[in-house]
């Protein structure tokens, strides 16, 4: 019974023309995000700045689910909401970051480990308790001259699974996040090697920890040339490197790849999700392919907030226009005429 609710979540967040709000900055990131409007990172201010978003009219329509830093779990809106509450009562499925970082791995320079495994079946309970219905956990993996190394994709693989069945065991959806990080000036070829050999390393691993895929979601980068590479792929080749390299190890028991926008502006997390679709419509693929996006979604909205109460209707409208326009690119529909508001 376990395992088929845990399949109904799954196939609930990547339902047609929605997907996620990652809204799981920790207090550091949502800081930064703040300081570059000017905007006090304050309780208040971060609990306004979410309802702010949570609230906005009609987003059900495009948003599935949501992924929650700890401390939104817990709090309430300016009249005493849970916020949680008011997700849910929108038939948007709240869920919950459970990693504590990546961290330094020892003897390997430039390369992290993500921690948070410690004591964390007694969270995960506290968390289903709490309301969350999925999980999420990020590896990240680094392309360079003598990065990543096979023992650090292997010790981020294992982690990811040994977090997944957990999960699972709590009554959760795990979303897997291995991000192989688009910083650098590598190419197009060689993201797709190591995100090839990153998949490859996270399913065997899943698949030796007995965790049900069916009740899961994979939340990877999309393969592309790095930030600074000199000729950077087009969205036509990022969409047949991406769909070719997921046929080439993702599971066709896998519901749902819910794409991070990793870095990317948001006219290019829009433009390669779309191209990523289309090209998957043609050639045909076993998996629903949405998003699960942060800055992609929230650059415009937060620009627009500028952390006044007056501002709460343009930044609402500004969000609900990109969440619009992100779920047209989730099927393979987009035109750039969508983004006049």
């Amino acid at each position: 019974m376990k395992n088929e609710t845990l399949e109904q979540i799954a196939a609930s967040i990547v339902a047609p023309n929605k997907g996620i709000l990652a809204a799981d900055e920790s207090s550091p990131t949502i800081k930064k995000r703040f300081d570059s409007i000017n905007a006090e990172s304050t309780e208040e201010n971060r609990r306004d700045y979410r309802e702010m978003l949570f609230k906005t009219k009609n987003i059900s329509e495009y948003v599935s689910g949501v992924i929650l830093f700890h401390e939104t779990v817990y709090q309430n809106d300016s009249k005493g909401t849970p916020l949680i509450k008011i997700l849910t009562d929108q038939g948007i499925v709240p869920g919950i970051k459970v990693d504590k970082g990546a961290k330094p791995l020892a003897g390997h320079p430039n390369e992290t480990i993500t921690e948070g495994l410690d004591g964390l079946r007694e969270r995960l309970d506290e968390y289903a308790q709490a309301g969350t219905k999925f999980t999420k956990w990020r590896a990240v993996i680094s392309i360079a001259n003598s990065t990543p190394s096979d023992y650090c994709i292997e010790a981020n693989a294992h982690a990811l699974a040994r977090f997944a069945r957990l999960s699972q065991e709590a009554g959760l959806v795990p979303i897997v996040e291995p991000e192989v990080l688009m910083d650098g000036t590598h190419s197009i070829d060689e993201c797709y090697k190591v995100t090839e050999s990153v998949l490859t390393q996270v399913y065997d691993q899943l698949a030796r920890s007995k965790v049900d895929l069916k009740g899961t979601l994979l939340k990877p980068n999309m393969v592309l040339s790095g930030k600074s590479a000199e000729n950077r792929a087009a969205p036509e080749e990022v969409a047949q490197a991406t769909v070719s390299c997921f046929k080439n190890t993702v599971p066709d028991t896998v519901p749902g790849i819910v794409f991070l926008s990793g870095g990317q502006s948001d006219n290019e997390a829009t433009v390669n999700l779309d191209a990523i679709n289309k090209y998957a419509i043609e050639t045909g693929a076993p998996w629903e392919l949405s998003f699960s996006y942060g800055r992609g979604l929230q650059a415009a909205p937060l620009n627009a907030w500028r952390g006044e109460k007056n501002n709460m209707a343009k930044a609402q409208s500004v969000f609900f226009q990109r969440a619009f326009v992100t779920s047209a690119a989730r099927n393979g529909a987009y035109s750039p005429s969508m983004e006049a508001v």
